[in-house]
């Protein structure tokens, strides 16, 4: 457990064209909170590696399985895929470009820093909803994290991700027998069910413990083959 007896302090403030993007440092965590909103920490990443790990483990025995990353947060995904020697390509979508900046120049880097100079590894400065949209490019696994949940979003824009129109998308981006998997910090029978009716099979949650409150979960549907 962290305690913190001092106030945190801003690293670095932006607005960008989805608002506010801040870093800030309390005792030895790094933060990031965006519009008000606290995205995540530096304190466990235990759920972003779950998340990760979870896509992989549902997919079959495919060779050098390619991966994108929705979000590129603190880094523990993507720096979590870069250890892996069996993900092939590690494609990160992030929208913000402070984050991305915190990453390859910024405090951030100590988290990241091998992880971007992995041959496998890019990072796409774009939207996620966006990109999945309207890309040509498919994926053995799509992991996404740009929200605090389908029921909890960042921007009102990513509402559209989680909709029946938004999971068409991420289905068309993933190849057969591809994975989705989503991170939340509660639990969604709502969106599980809307993956079921989008088509993704063997629907299922992971759950993260918690020291308190709600677990952590990862949705997971698989494309059919």
């Amino acid at each position: 457990m962290h305690i913190h007896t001092t106030a945190p302090v801003v690293v670095d403030r932006r607005e960008g064209p989805y608002g506010e993007v801040v870093l800030r440092r309390h005792g030895e965590l790094l933060q990031i909170i965006a519009n008000g909103c606290f995205l995540m920490d530096t304190s466990d990443g235990r759920s972003e590696r779950l998340l990760v790990d979870a896509a992989r483990d549902a997919l079959d025995d495919r060779p050098e399985p390619a991966v994108l990353i929705g979000g590129l947060g603190v880094g523990f995904s993507l720096a979590h895929a870069a250890a892996d020697p069996r993900w092939g390509r590690i494609a990160v979508v992030e929208r913000e470009q402070a984050i991305i900046d915190w990453h390859r120049e910024g405090p951030l880097a100590e988290l990241s820093g091998a992880a971007l100079t992995d041959a496998r590894a890019q990072i796409l400065h774009t939207d996620l909803v966006t990109y999945v949209s309207e890309a040509s490019e498919t994926y053995d696994a799509l992991c996404l994290d740009i929200d605090n949940g389908p029921d909890w979003t960042v921007t009102e824009d990513n509402n559209s991700l989680y909709s029946s129109a938004g999971l068409a998308a991420c289905k068309a981006r993933l190849n057969p027998g591809g994975v989705l998997a989503v991170w939340s910090a509660q639990p969604s029978s709502a969106f599980d069910d809307a993956l079921r009716n989008a088509g993704f099979q063997r629907v299922r949650t992971e759950e993260i413990p918690v020291a308190r409150g709600v677990p952590d979960v990862v949705h997971l549907g698989v494309r059919a083959a």
